[in-house]
């Protein structure tokens, strides 16, 4: 196989690899700070691997994912004011000179889990990560997932009872939609302490658990997915897989059947390793 780059784009930091597979990679991490920073600083560590056949970004977007579109390759109406509207994938093509593939970092580790995960002999699955956002992805009909841009799950609007929960939201766009009621800024902003501080038994796991759970069923109901991989920090929490299983069985109420809803088994790693298989994609087309 070509050795190929690798890039998981997040906000606070790039995680960078070199390798084909997940038995052999080489990996680094670069702090986000502005582009110029960030892509010399990136650059650097492939420059140091090189030569390589192909670069894959996934990246946190908003993005432009279309290779027919003038401004592929862009983060463009993302929050990360230094970066909207950056040519993201154009600035690692000119400085390295190799096919750049470029999508979500979502759906970067949705086929990172399809290749080498928990997503292998599916093709119709979704990918969700819940973190410092909630992002989703996934393939239907073994595709990854694409429209007039990409998926942006995390802000689908969601059932808010202001009785029981009276936190406006933290999403600059939305308010209350579903990344700003259960994300871990929300978390946080909520309860006024990081939920990883917060014990087993706070009432901050209940809520948590039905916000995923009504976004989870909606995306049942609409796309039909095999698997449902939830990943990202806020699922570390002991014991949120089960609640969010229940709730989710209970809205459905037997209408239809849940689908499994599993951790990733790439973990951490789904992200860089599905970057990875977006470079194999261009350098190596199956």
């Amino acid at each position: 196989m070509p050795i190929v780059g690798g890039i998981e784009a997040g906000g606070t930091k790039f995680a960078c690899a070199v390798g084909s597979h997940p038995d052999d990679l080489e990996v680094g991490e670069v702090p986000t700070t502005t582009p110029e920073e960030t892509i010399r600083r990136t650059v650097a560590f492939f420059k140091a691997h090189a030569p390589l056949s192909a670069i894959g970004i996934g990246s946190f977007g908003p993005i432009d994912p279309n290779p027919a579109s003038p401004t592929f390759g862009y983060i463009t109406s993302t929050p990360k004011l230094a970066w909207k509207n950056f040519n993201f994938a154009g600035a690692i093509q000119q400085s390295l000179g190799v096919q750049v593939a470029f999508d979500t970092d979502v759906n970067a580790a949705a086929l990172g889990e399809f290749r080498w995960g928990a997503a292998q002999g599916l093709d119709t699955f979704l990918y969700l990560t819940v973190g410092t956002g909630i992002g989703g992805g996934g393939m239907v009909n073994g595709r990854l997932m694409h429209g007039r841009t990409h998926p942006e799950m995390g802000h689908i609007r969601i059932p808010h009872d202001l009785a029981q929960d009276p936190f406006p939201g933290s999403c600059p766009y939305h308010g209350d939609c579903m990344e700003g009621l259960a994300c871990a800024p929300a978390i946080r902003a909520r309860w006024g302490q990081a939920g990883e501080n917060l014990p087993d038994d706070h009432p901050a796991w209940t809520l948590e658990a039905n916000y995923l759970a009504l976004g989870i069923a909606s995306w049942i109901c609409t796309l039909s997915p095999e698997r449902i991989i939830l990943g990202g920090g806020v699922l570390r929490r002991a014991g949120l897989y089960s609640m969010v299983r229940s709730k989710v069985s209970a809205l459905l109420n037997d209408y239809v059947e849940a689908p499994e809803i599993v951790p990733p088994l790439l973990g951490v790693r789904a992200g860089v390793l599905g970057a990875i298989a977006l470079g194999l994609s261009v350098s190596h087309p199956t």
